[in-house]
């Protein structure tokens, strides 16, 4: 594709309703630009918080298989948001991973 030097294609941080990336083409200055980057912050932010709270849960002995199970489905879902927030800024695109059931960066219902 070409676009102007002020026109760039960027990765949205959700999926249309089939599973396929969503990109805005334009010069990020725009309100779907603001949202996408709203999106991704609080991405990062629930990512981190989510890394937290799988300390503590690792740490205590008590915790069942189901609960650690839980916290590897969420650790999962805040990973591949992070690649997919990645990839949108231009660090480097994801290859697909067989058995992961969606695109990187997938938000589910999104």
């Amino acid at each position: 594709m070409y676009f102007s030097h002020r026109q760039q294609a960027r990765l949205l941080p959700w999926s249309d309703p089939g599973g396929k990336s969503c990109y805005l083409i334009g010069d990020g200055n725009g309100p779907v630009s603001r949202l996408a980057d709203e999106v991704e912050a609080v991405q990062l932010a629930m990512g981190a918080a989510l890394l937290g709270h799988a300390r503590a849960l690792l740490d205590d002995r008590r915790v069942s298989n189901r609960e650690l199970r839980f916290l590897a489905e969420r650790l999962a879902e805040a990973l591949r948001d992070v690649l997919r927030v990645a990839e949108s800024r231009g660090i480097g695109a994801v290859p697909p991973v067989e058995g992961r059931g969606d695109g990187p960066g997938q938000v589910p219902g999104g």
